[in-house]
């Protein structure tokens, strides 16, 4: 379903009281409601940390905060009080390491006083596992650092297409970049049907990281395309990242060399479960 922001808004200012939850005993309400808040008024803000690997999680974000916020906030507000909570078929029912672990999460940034964020990425890593969590399956503390936060394309692309009813088109993968010609043409064409286009890349080129030095090359990273265009030989990418929109100028050799997947998502007509 579609909601606004004003809805999801006023759904929050709704609750007069939120008392504290014995299921996330490391979160308080009213930091919760205002992390919430924040996220709904402005929802590019919303930070996957620093050096952590949430950054699929912030960007799959992009489309319950810019097109159903109420049904967002609902569900996390139920999660909230009752340690569980469904969206559509997925029913998240966290481990005890999850409760207990989110909001204590630290030296992260601002995401060290986003509560809401945190509960939000450790379920949804903790919910979704993809074969990068062979060897480490169950949450310790840390690992919002390691191979059992991250996100690949396939456990992306699952993830949008379990929880919020996408018609997903994707090329692709974690080893071998899309077989198309010209990624400029097609990555503006999707962009300019209407959909939400995320692309997968090798982000050690893109920006910089502390922990980008230590991996092997291979895409590690999740943006949203905001906007792409052309003048001459220079492509001008406009994108979300990091809780804030970014503009590069890239040659198409340096988009080719840094994409491996290109993923476009439109909203099902029939928005059934």
């Amino acid at each position: 379903m579609f909601s606004t922001k004003d809805q999801a808004i006023a759904y929050i200012e709704k609750i007069t009281e939120l008392k504290e939850s014995k299921h996330w005993p490391n979160i308080k309400p009213d930091l919760f409601l205002s992390n919430l808040k924040s996220n709904i008024s402005n929802p590019l803000n919303i930070y996957e940390g620093s050096n952590t690997n949430f950054c699929g999680y912030a960007a799959l974000s992009y489309l319950p905060l810019h097109f159903d916020p109420l049904g967002f906030v609902t569900f996390m507000v139920e999660l909230y009080k009752n340690g569980e909570a469904s969206i559509r078929k997925e029913k998240f029912n966290p481990s005890a390491a999850i409760h207990k672990a989110a909001g204590t999460l630290i030296f992260k940034n601002t995401l060290d006083i986003r509560p809401a964020d945190q509960l939000w990425f450790l379920c949804l890593a903790d919910h979704f596992k993809g074969y990068l969590n062979f060897f480490n399956n169950t949450f310790q503390p840390g690992d919002e650092d390691r191979f059992w936060a991250s996100a690949n394309f396939a456990k992306f692309n699952r993830m949008i297409q379990s929880l919020y009813n996408y018609n997903v088109d994707a090329v692709g993968s974690d080893l071998i970049r899309p077989h198309v010609k010209d990624l400029y043409t097609y990555i503006r064409d999707k962009f300019l049907l209407g959909g939400t286009v995320f692309l997968f890349l090798d982000n050690r080129y893109l920006t910089k990281k502390q922990h980008s030095h230590f991996r092997p090359t291979a895409p590690t990273h999740f943006i949203t395309v905001l906007d792409i265009y052309k003048k001459g030989d220079l492509i001008t990418l406009v994108y979300w990242d990091y809780g804030s929109k970014t503009l590069r100028q890239l040659t198409p050799y340096f988009l080719k060399k840094i994409t491996f997947g290109i993923l476009n998502c439109t909203k099902k007509i029939a928005d059934g479960n």
